[in-house]
């Protein structure tokens, strides 16, 4: 069974104690770009996410360019944003410097 996607009021409530996190014009994801000292801790920063992730069985859509990792939240299944996408952006957010 697909997680319920969130309203417009659970996702300003989510998204307004996450600094930086923007939620797209259709309302179907947030994202929201990451930046490093360099690539080394870039990469150690997806490394860690992702075994975050896969514990949560909910993946993210990530770029990563050098010191840089632009990422986006989702749940496709249901269609929009969900309480996994904040989770996993709050586990993103206590995990960035």
């Amino acid at each position: 069974m697909a997680e319920p996607k969130l309203d417009s009021q659970q996702l300003e409530e989510g998204l307004g104690s996450m600094d930086g996190w923007q939620l797209a014009s259709d309302g179907a994801s947030i994202a929201k770009s990451f930046r490093f000292a360099n690539f080394r801790k870039a990469f150690a920063f997806m490394s860690e996410m992702a075994m975050v992730a896969e514990k949560m069985n909910h993946h993210p859509e990530w770029f990563n360019v050098y010191n840089r990792v632009d990422v986006t939240l989702t749940t496709h299944d249901s269609g929009g944003v969900t309480k996994l996408d904040l989770a996993l952006a709050d586990a993103m957010e206590k995990a960035a410097p």
